[in-house]
């Protein structure tokens, strides 16, 4: 069984995600408030299960904090059965957002990462040589999409916008909200379950990456685009919201010193992120970059050994000096 929170491949034996007893809950049993799950300020109820038991259940991380716009489309795309497209740069938690979310509506959910490697035979299904009974025989394995059509998942297509043409054109096929998918070697019509859901994310908007910055993207058809009912964009999170995740993942920072020093490296992360969008560098510090900079400076005792090894050394050595700059601004100090 893969990792929480670990993107599934498509060539995944679809059978270890089945459930061993057959009795988890199919259909959506429970209604969850927006305002009390999510802390936003809706009067929504949002259908989900109770049974929580489901090992594709997403964990829960308590100190996830929810971008409001985001969240309402996800809550759409779960609620009336859209499909919801999530863009915006690396490291902005767009896959994690979708799974919190599913998290906390206990319904299962999946992710498959769009390399150029999967192919349209991973997503739907190959024959396959077997042993039974000591022979050698030829059987088909269906694949990760028809299982998941099957079964009550939220889908979660990464890298959207990196996926093979002939991929997508399978894909095109459910992006209906009763899309049935034919698969003509097989003579069988599957049709979806009512608590499938798919969701992809993207680091463009379909529209191919003009800047160089996320090499490997595809220009997606209008067609294609057509059928994804919603698109949000999520940005990076506010100063403080992100200086108060980094205190609340790390405890034994949050003190007046180790706030200080958290809002430090917050600022020198938004300072690349800023220069990333204008051209300056063509690397930037995600959130998950500050985390492994505190967990590091934990480890090593000693910030800008913590940031060489956690940034600098992945930078361009040609960027270094602006780096150099934008860290003597946060810190006051040369690196």
């Amino acid at each position: 069984m893969p990792q929480d929170n670990e993107p599934i491949s498509a060539s995944f034996d679809v059978t270890q995600l089945a459930p061993k007893n057959g009795k988890y809950t199919t259909i959506p049993d429970a209604k969850f408030s927006v305002r009390d799950t999510f802390g936003i300020d809706l009067d929504w109820e949002v259908p989900g299960f109770t049974d929580d038991t489901n090992p594709n259940i997403p964990k829960i991380d308590e100190t996830y904090q929810f971008d409001p716009t985001t969240t309402k489309a996800i809550l759409a795309g779960f609620s009336h059965n859209k499909r919801v497209m999530v863009q915006g740069y690396h490291g902005t938690g767009k896959s994690t957002h979708i799974e919190q979310v599913a998290a906390r509506l206990n319904w299962p959910c999946v992710r498959i990462n769009l390399d150029s490697h999967v192919s349209r035979l991973d997503l739907l299904g190959k024959d396959m040589i077997t042993l039974k009974e000591g022979k050698q025989i030829t059987e088909y394995k269906e694949g990760l999409l028809p299982w998941a059509l099957q079964n009550p998942v939220a889908l979660v297509f990464d890298e959207y916008d990196a996926g093979r043409p002939d991929v997508m054109f399978v894909i095109q096929r459910v992006l209906e909200s009763d899309g049935r998918l034919t698969l003509l070697d097989q003579n069988t019509v599957i049709r979806p379950h009512p608590a499938f859901r798919l969701f992809a994310t993207t680091n463009t908007v379909g529209l191919g990456d003009a800047t160089g910055l996320y090499h490997g993207t595809q220009q997606l058809n209008q067609g294609q685009m057509d059928r994804w009912n919603i698109v949000t964009a999520l940005n990076y999170l506010a100063h403080e919201d992100e200086v108060n995740i980094m205190l609340a993942k790390n405890p034994n920072m949050n003190n007046p010193k180790g706030k200080e020093r958290i809002s430090a490296m917050v600022q020198m992360a938004s300072l690349t992120r800023e220069g990333f969008k204008n051209g300056d560098i063509s690397t930037v510090m995600s959130p998950r970059t500050v985390m492994s900079w505190i967990e590091n400076l934990i480890i090593f005792e000693n910030l800008e050994e913590a940031f060489k090894m956690s940034f600098l050394n992945k930078s361009d050595e040609m960027e270094h000096p602006i780096l150099r700059e934008y860290y003597q601004r946060c810190f006051g100090k040369d690196l």
